[in-house]
């Protein structure tokens, strides 16, 4: 267990990056449609960066013992 946590801390980083990417890349275009999907990605990128704290503070808590 104590070593899948790293994989999935990267996947999680992974996908806070790529969530925060294309919410700029699509900032860049005009239009009302653009600015909803915006939106949205931004609450993706707040739920995946929430897990990735989540996780790490799981994996000191783990690896306190």
């Amino acid at each position: 267990m104590q070593q899948s946590f790293p994989w999935l801390i990267i996947i999680a980083m992974a996908l806070t990056f790529l969530v925060m990417a294309t919410g700029v890349i699509g900032m860049l275009r005009p239009g009302k449609a653009s600015s909803r999907r915006s939106n949205i990605l931004m609450r993706y990128r707040i739920l995946f960066q929430g897990v990735a704290i989540a996780l790490v503070a799981i994996a000191f808590l783990i690896g306190r013992n």
